[in-house]
């Protein structure tokens, strides 16, 4: 199977948003009249970003997943996305399923595959979205104010649970193990949430290499500090069953999350709650944002120790 023949099997569909999807030098679309498009690229290589154990339906899954989790954290709705795609061969019995996984969930927000390249050489795949977002509504990491509560979404830490399995430093059952695996290789991007934080939210951020990490991006931008609980961080009860040093672990420096990290001032608790609600997603408190630079964590223990927010660097030594 040649590059075109694979390309017009698993990849070329007519288009719905798009005046023009894939099969030309450029795809052509545009954004509802007073719409500003939102635009994210994310780059995942094996090895680096998944395993080759990953079942390519769930690979296919997760390279969209990731992507739209950034649209979510900034409040846009998908429009569509391309997809640069490196493959080692062109093996139907990868590729067939891998289209089948990325497709499926384009397919839940309607969302067209607008062209990309494709190439021979070591798997990976770079999907770059577009989305739209009102006006001075996008949620940005630059607006986190002192007083108001950090909020998360979802569960965390199950992910890097699973990777401690990989790596061979934990054992769980079949059952186990898929949960955490689950996680990890399909995580939910959180449009609706995005959506309805829209207004309420002051600064929010998807959380992809760390809690820790991600919420330093936030505390960098906004020129703020922050203070987080750690026995408030929602965790599932295969997590809370774990040592008190595996939990943590995972819990602020795990990553590959993609829960939505925010803020948000206290007088909006009830709203904040409501838009978990409609989107069909818990939300939780973990901690306040304050005016003193740094980042702070209360223990289990209620002390109060300074932390650094570093979260996972793919050039760090």
């Amino acid at each position: 199977m040649g590059e075109f023949e694979l390309i017009e099997r698993y990849f070329s569909r007519p288009p719905r948003r798009a005046a023009l999807g894939v099969g030309d030098d450029c795809a052509l679309f545009a954004p509802a009249a007073g719409q500003q498009l939102a635009v994210s690229s994310d780059l995942l290589v094996e090895g680096r970003h998944f395993l080759s154990t990953v079942a390519p339906e769930r690979l296919g899954h997760k390279a969209l997943a990731v992507n739209l989790s950034d649209l979510a954290a900034c409040g846009a709705e998908p429009l569509g996305f391309t997809l640069a795609l490196a493959l080692p061969r062109a093996d139907e019995a990868f590729v067939a399923p891998l289209s089948q996984g990325l497709l499926a969930l384009a397919d839940r927000y309607a969302i067209d595959l607008l062209g990309g390249d494709t190439t021979a050489g070591p798997l990976a795949l770079c999907i770059t979205v577009f989305g739209q977002v009102p006006p001075g509504q996008a949620l940005l990491r630059s607006g986190a104010r002192a007083g108001h509560t950090l909020w998360v979404s979802g569960r965390l830490g199950d992910a890097r649970l699973a990777l401690e399995v990989f790596r061979g430093r934990l054992r769980l059952g079949g059952d186990d193990f898929e949960q955490v695996r689950l996680a990890m290789e399909c995580p939910e991007p959180r449009i609706a949430l995005g959506l309805a934080l829209r207004g309420i939210a002051s600064s929010a951020i998807d959380l992809s290499d760390g809690l820790l990490g991600d919420l330093g991006h936030v505390l960098r931008r906004s020129a703020v500090g922050a203070c987080i609980e750690l026995a408030a961080l929602p965790r599932s009860a295969l997590l809370a069953a774990q040592p008190d040093e595996l939990q943590r672990s995972c819990l602020l420096h795990g990553g590959d999350d993609y829960e939505l990290l925010f803020t948000a001032p206290p007088a909006l608790q009830a709203q904040v709650l409501a838009a978990g609600a409609r989107a069909g997603v818990a939300v939780t408190a973990i901690g306040r944002i304050e005016a003193e630079p740094g980042l702070r964590l209360l223990d289990a223990q209620g002390r109060l120790q300074t932390v650094q927010p570093q979260g996972f660097d793919h050039f760090a030594a």
